[in-house]
């Protein structure tokens, strides 16, 4: 969309067009708010087009949805991620949401009771600013990736789409959550594989169909009822699951030992340029993807906004010491799933009932 069609101070403006940020956006047009959607990609759904090609997410399509718009596809099936893409682009488009793409805001902050995004030159004014730019923000690989040697093919989850991507020889995949266990799995299939890490658990039954029958709408229940800050056994779990990889989900460790995957001790450091285990192992490698996650990325958020660590300052979404500020789609924000798809759709529904009111789209429309 052309952002002319939103001239003037915003009700609010939504940074981050991904799952959570098209949630939110859902209901501030329910409450008929003059809103717009600020997106780094060009089209919505690219941060799912982006992942490996193979991709496919963990929860059955009955729990993929976004509000207003069930996914289309078998309920007990688990979409690709061009699938989920595809859904999140045409959601947008089926709700007229106000989509800015190709915006990456360089700067937020907050001037007397407003808050100015700018990017490229442009600025957008609103009186309330969600964040909802999501928990997979900026790649982590340890300072150590650099003193490998120069030989070795060196990917990031976030850059790995398929094995032709590899040299030949050997693979070590670093981190063994999902991601490492599921890029693991597939690229033995063509190169000799190594896993390096310690699962963060395992779900106890298999993944599929029956599972999406039976199991998994108690994880989903666990996930976002009782796992939740607002619950002892909650805010005692937030912080391990914070730090640590998510348990295994579709492929198991049993399944990569099957597949002939060598599974070995975390990665401690390099030693003349080949990665070095923690019990002092050194491998000669040809190729290493990084399966260690991601870190929040708010330095581009004026730090006055922010906590001395420079993370947010809230509960629940809502910025305590900035009123009209608000957090979407973070890591255990409220409950194990918010950065979920059910989630995210939760949390947006509870923070677009608390963003206060100040300029509709008909106020907007009758002064111009």
């Amino acid at each position: 969309m052309n952002d002319n069609d939103l001239t003037g101070m915003l009700d609010t403006m939504i940074i981050g067009g991904g799952q959570a940020g098209l949630a939110m956006g859902y209901y501030l047009n329910e409450q008929q708010r003059k809103f717009l959607i600020l997106d780094a990609n060009v089209r919505p759904g690219d941060a799912w087009r982006q992942r490996w090609d193979s991709l496919r997410v963990f929860t059955p399509a009955k729990y993929d949805g976004l509000p207003g718009a069930p996914f289309p596809a078998d309920p007990l099936t688990f979409p690709t991620k061009d699938e989920v893409a595809g859904y999140l682009e045409g959601y947008a488009a089926r709700f007229d949401l106000p989509v800015l793409n190709g915006v990456r805001i360089e700067r937020l902050w907050r001037e007397g009771d407003r808050y100015i995004a700018a990017a490229n030159g442009r600025r957008w004014e609103a009186r309330n600013a969600v964040v909802a730019t999501g928990c997979s923000q900026e790649p982590k690989v340890p300072g150590f990736a650099a003193e490998l040697a120069p030989s070795i093919v060196q990917l990031h989850s976030s850059e790995y789409r398929n094995p032709r991507q590899l040299q030949e020889g050997p693979v070590l995949v670093v981190g063994l959550g999902n991601s490492g266990a599921e890029i693991g799995i597939e690229v033995s299939r063509t190169h000799p594989t190594t896993v390096a890490g310690k699962p963060g658990g395992e779900i106890p039954v298999k993944h599929g169909r029956t599972a999406a029958r039976y199991f998994l709408p108690v994880v989903r229940f666990l996930g976002l009822h009782v796992l939740t800050l607002n619950t002892p056994i909650g805010r005692k779990a937030a912080p391990a699951f914070k730090a640590h990889a998510a348990p295994l989900i579709r492929t198991k460790s049993k399944d990569l030992a099957n597949a002939g995957v060598r599974l070995v001790p975390r990665v401690a450091g390099v030693d003349n340029g080949m990665p070095v285990l923690a019990d002092g192992t050194r491998l000669e490698v040809a190729n290493v993807i990084w399966c260690t996650g991601f870190k929040d990325d708010f330095s581009w958020i004026d730090p006055a906004l922010l906590d001395d660590g420079g993370l947010p300052r809230q509960e629940r979404g809502v910025a305590l010491d900035s009123p009209g500020l608000f957090f979407l789609g973070q890591e255990f924000m409220f409950a194990a799933a918010s950065a979920t798809l059910p989630g995210a759709s939760r949390d947006a529904r509870y923070l677009a009932g608390r963003i206060p009111v100040s300029v509709s789209r008909e106020s907007a429309a009758s002064s111009t």
